[in-house]
């Protein structure tokens, strides 16, 4: 699996050169770049974390948690985990640092948690904190564990993200039972906001609801998997998976239903017919953008580096069916335009994150995956 350890820091593998963009208003010469590969030899890799030291942290969605150092995989993962079950789409997920991880040393990720009640025939999703002495976790604290597991291996959703203001906020998909998502006693289908030691903060929008779950932020959500900050707002963003159709972009508010599955643009599997009431009612958001072919999208990333001026602020998603990289345009927080990058030439793309080095990083989920960087240039 390992056989990565043997290549330099960075190996070029692909050209990007110029490309054809795709917008929504004719075609344009696209801004030149290429393709470098930092380590390969990953398992499903799910997400990136880049610590102080320059050394990677990148989750593996069999539970494992893997070093990147000086461009070379370690060969034994980070031990000191939870219990994780790699069931479906479930795993070990995502992965971030506490805003002040220089100071305290928290990092944070999410999992499929079994439930040790019931023979571990049931799953959710759970948060937690721990930090990193050298190859080995301490301090492990569980801070969230979904209050109703159930059993199959779909919609995690996983992904998390801390604001301006320290709040770690945390995606959980519909597991696959639509109309939990419209449950607010039911944290299926929701995005959780916290405290970064797990508290409930009292200003959360359903603290004083009846039969409502307080550390809920917003509902209606199917399978958020991809979570941002918009660079000049500080607003949430996410995106979700749609049903054969209707992936969504959603700027998510405190207390606001996203309509899964009352309203989508999506469509049943395999007969195409109607999902709920349609795609508008009132009370119930609309998404941004939706993408219909769904692309599957997984990552996402506001650029903020300083390698590419001309992405400056535009929306990277990553795209697991079409496999492809989208940058999308934004004005008034409404799409301008998407440009399509690397369809089918790198496989599917789960993640998406700036680098310190201003760089735009991705992870290619396979058997054999990848961490890869854009940097500009062609070769």
């Amino acid at each position: 699996m390992n056989h990565a350890n043997g290549m330099n820091f960075i190996s070029r593998v692909c050209i990007a050169g110029l490309f054809i963009s795709f917008f929504f208003s004719g075609f344009a010469i696209a801004t030149p770049f290429k393709v470098e590969t930092i380590v390969a030899g990953l398992e499903h890799p799910w997400a990136l974390a880049f610590l102080p030291d320059g050394r990677l942290l990148v989750t593996e969605r069999g539970g494992h948690l893997r070093i990147i150092k000086q461009g070379k995989l370690l060969p034994n993962p980070v031990e000191g985990l939870p219990l994780i079950e790699p069931i479906g789409q479930g795993g070990l997920l995502d992965i971030v640092l506490h805003p002040d991880y220089q100071n305290n040393g928290w990092l944070y990720f999410s999992y499929a948690e079994p439930d040790k009640g019931v023979f571990f025939s049931e799953y959710g999703t759970a948060v937690a904190r721990a930090r990193l002495d050298g190859s080995r976790l301490k301090d492990l604290q569980v801070i969230f564990s979904m209050n109703k597991k159930s059993g199959g291996g779909r919609h995690f959703g996983s992904r998390l993200v801390f604001d301006r203001d320290n709040y770690l906020y945390i995606t959980v998909g519909d597991r696959g039972e639509r109309m939990r998502a419209q449950d607010l006693n039911d944290h299926a289908g929701s995005v959780i906001r916290l405290h970064d030691d797990g508290r409930i903060p009292t200003d959360n929008p359903f603290v004083n609801t009846a039969n409502a779950r307080p550390e809920i932020y917003s509902y209606g959500h199917r399978n958020p998997q991809g979570l941002a900050l918009h660079p000049a707002t500080g607003e949430v963003w996410l995106h979700e998976h749609g049903p054969q159709g209707g992936d969504e972009i959603n700027r998510i508010l405190p207390g606001r239903n996203y309509g899964w599955p009352v309203i989508t643009f999506g469509e049943n599997y395999v007969t195409g017919t109607r999902i709920g009431e349609g795609t508008h009612k009132q009370g119930m958001e609309q998404p941004i953008h939706q993408w219909t072919p769904s692309i599957a999208p997984s990552g996402m990333a506001f650029y903020s580096g300083r390698g590419f001026d001309e992405w400056q602020g535009s929306l990277f998603v990553g795209a697991l069916k079409f496999q492809l990289l989208a940058r999308i345009e934004l004005r008034n927080n409404h799409v301008i335009n998407e440009e399509r990058l690397l369809e089918r030439q790198l496989g599917r793309i789960r993640d998406v994150r700036n680098g310190p080095d201003g760089f735009l990083y991705l992870l290619t989920d396979a058997d054999d995956g990848a961490v890869v960087r854009l940097v500009p240039g062609r070769q």
